[in-house]
């Protein structure tokens, strides 16, 4: 408690630590404003009911902060650039110039790959915001007559994606954290009195116990997520003796820290895409006059719509994107050629082709474990659902995930400005 309140004199005292604080603060209410800003032609009275019959664009919604769900400006959110830096990582297996640009080339490689990103982003955006808006208004919650007024809710959506991008920006530099990820966070919270205001609401004596149990879980569920996102298996490592000017020098002893969840929430990003994008086809298709294609979009909705098949598919999916996102963004040879360029090694493993083996397994290994841990939390409120029936409160796992390494990650960072100013 001492070096807390320590530390908070710090905050306090520093004008610029206080300045990158107030930054974060400003640049989140500016958000909230901006996504409770609808679009023209928003029918609110429908949007509840489209939501309530339309969970997959839960995540949707997540990465918008909640602006899909008020139809706002920013409905969009932060999702186009996120599945721009998606679609950078992946190109970097295929083209050696972007990892080169990634990976050796400094600070100067890696603000050019993220400019890529935001190029990228744009015409994201703008399928993305087409999607839904033609989406929207088929299910009645658009109401525009118009192509003009189509087009101009469009601009106006797209407008919104890339000013949050602005804005998340400015406080990964001006403010602390990572802007995106506070954003999203800022949504996530957000929510909550809405969701306990609902909660409330519906709630009867007879459910009292199950939400007690519903709150139980989400605590547990929190706790197990703080310990799996610091989760690490440390390889220990030793550098070999040196002999300088007639001194020798004992080795020294060091190890390489391995996170038991290298992935993050990447893979229940890329499933949940893969699930919802033919969602959002077959939804088009339905409105289509030809009846060849309504029976398709009928059969697509109704396989989706299972809770089996959609949870059996998520699993799944999880479980091949968490592999796959590791095997492209973890390189065990380039490590092991770290560790030989240094003179270090790992005991009892030799170096070269051994040690790269040696961490590949241990890598595997640990993948296994978080991807089914990823895949349990994301298939929580699912499983939730269909014990007990209750629609009304559902504890979002990629949502608890997102925030919970957002407040990591934050506290982490202030606690490195507070070290730095007090030595």
């Amino acid at each position: 408690m001492h070096t807390f309140i320590e530390k908070l004199k710090v905050i306090v005292h520093d004008k610029a630590l206080r300045n990158r604080i107030f930054f974060v603060l400003g640049a989140i209410a500016l958000f909230r404003i901006f996504a409770q800003i609808p679009i023209p032609g928003a029918n609110h009275a429908a949007v509840a009911e489209f939501f309530a019959t339309n969970q997959f664009f839960g995540l949707f919604n997540v990465f918008s902060g909640g602006g899909l769900t008020t139809l706002s400006i920013m409905m969009l959110g932060v999702g186009p650039y996120i599945t721009a830096s998606i679609i950078m990582q992946l190109m970097t297996v295929i083209s050696p110039k972007l990892k080169e640009m990634h990976s050796e080339e400094g600070e100067a490689g890696r603000a050019k790959f993220t400019q890529y990103s935001r190029l990228i982003a744009l015409p994201l955006a703008t399928l993305q915001g087409f999607g839904f808006l033609t989406l929207l208004k088929s299910q009645g919650v658009l109401l525009i007559s118009t192509p003009q007024q189509f087009v101009m809710n469009l601009v106006i959506v797209v407008a919104g994606a890339m000013l949050l991008l602005w804005i998340g920006e400015l406080v990964t530099e001006f403010g602390i954290g990572n802007g995106i990820s506070i954003i999203i966070f800022s949504g996530i919270v957000a929510s909550l009195p809405q969701t306990f205001t609902q909660v409330f609401a519906t709630a009867t004596k007879a459910q009292i116990p199950l939400y007690i149990g519903f709150a139980l879980i989400a605590a547990m569920a929190i706790y197990a997520i703080v310990v799996m996102t610091q989760a690490e298996r440390k390889i220990p490592t030793t550098h070999a003796r040196q002999a300088t000017a007639g001194n020798a020098y004992g080795s020294t002893g060091s190890y390489i820290p391995l996170r038991l969840n290298q992935a993050g929430v990447i893979p229940i990003i890329f499933a949940l895409s893969l699930l919802t994008f033919p969602q959002i086809v077959a939804a088009m298709l339905g409105y289509v006059s030809k009846p060849e294609y309504q029976a398709i979009a009928q059969k697509v909705i109704a396989f989706l719509a299972d809770q089996t098949v959609y949870g059996v598919l998520y699993f799944v999916l999880v479980l091949f994107f968490t592999y796959f996102y590791t095997a492209i963004t973890f390189e065990p040879e380039k490590m092991s050629k770290n560790l030989q360029r240094s003179g270090a090694f790992i005991p009892g493993i030799r170096p070269g082709v051994e040690t790269t083996t040696y961490l590949g397994t241990v890598v595997t290994r640990l993948t296994l474990v978080g991807a089914l841990f990823l895949a349990a939390v994301a298939l929580l409120p699912i499983i939730l659902q269909s014990a007990t029936g209750l629609t009304s409160v559902t504890i979002g796992g990629t949502a608890i995930l997102i925030a919970v390494s957002v407040i990591i990650d934050f506290v982490r960072r202030v606690d490195a400005q507070v070290l730095m100013r007090q030595y």
